[in-house]
């Protein structure tokens, strides 16, 4: 199980947001490129980035923190945020981005999702499915839809994506424990590899999660910034799973 440790944008700064509300922040000292070294360093697989104010606006403010950053790592970024047109997929990967997350679009427009994979590779293609009482949210978390996240994941690997990331939105920030019993219903209705996100609280839990060969990666997130977990020690751990 590859581990993704967490870079929230919001104006310039690493910030974490509490079950994905903008006015329920904790904003980080340290720059973005100090914590994308950080954890790089400590052996994170990949780096995962969310620029928030393209999840909130539309408009990406943050992407030459993100391109400056990749140019630097030697562990690859996954990006997600306001992924809603041809032009802001290509420009991430312009910016040295390693994958694409396509998370609002995705709900709205399967056709999007599949010329994308078209134009880039499935291997370039994640799709975020952010999910509140098992349906899709969009926009940056703020509205709820009637669309069946596992129904939506059928979908969008029929579309060719490789990966899908699943949040639980109950559990995002909250330092509870993921949502196991939403993750396996997931792994019922896909095949492509899906990325565990949301809640990861302690080595316990990525333990737990290590142990599904079918998880093909975690995220995390607050359990960093507040020392709950020392990503050495989970990637310690993880490497005596394997």
């Amino acid at each position: 199980m590859l581990l993704y440790p967490a870079i929230d944008l919001m104006g310039g700064q690493v910030v974490r947001l509490r079950q994905g509300k903008a006015d329920d922040k904790t904003v980080y000292p340290a720059s973005p490129q100090a914590y994308a070294k950080r954890w790089s360093e400590e052996g994170g697989d990949w780096i995962h980035m969310v620029d928030l104010d393209a999840a909130f606006t539309g408009i990406h403010t943050n992407l030459e923190i993100v391109r400056a950053i990749a140019k630097t790592l030697l562990v690859p970024i996954q990006l997600g945020g306001g992924m809603r047109s041809p032009e802001a997929v290509k420009s991430a990967l312009d910016a040295g981005v390693g994958r694409v997350v396509i998370g609002t679009r995705a709900a709205e427009s399967l056709s999007f999702v599949g010329d994308m994979v078209k134009e880039f590779g499935g291997d370039k293609i994640a799709v975020g499915i952010d999910a509140k009482d098992g349906r899709v949210s969009t926009k940056g978390w703020t509205e709820v839809s009637e669309i069946d996240a596992l129904d939506l994941a059928r979908k969008v690997e029929d579309c060719g994506v490789g990966t899908i990331i699943y949040t639980d939105i109950a559990t995002d920030g909250m330092m509870a424990g993921p949502n196991f019993r939403g993750l396996e219903r997931m792994l019922t209705v896909i095949h492509c590899n899906l990325i565990a996100s949301g809640g990861v609280s302690s080595l316990a839990d990525v333990q737990r999660l290590g142990q599904n060969p079918r998880i093909h990666g975690a995220i995390i997130g607050k359990a960093l910034y507040d020392n709950a977990i020392r990503l050495h020690d989970a990637v310690s751990n993880r490497n005596r799973l394997i």
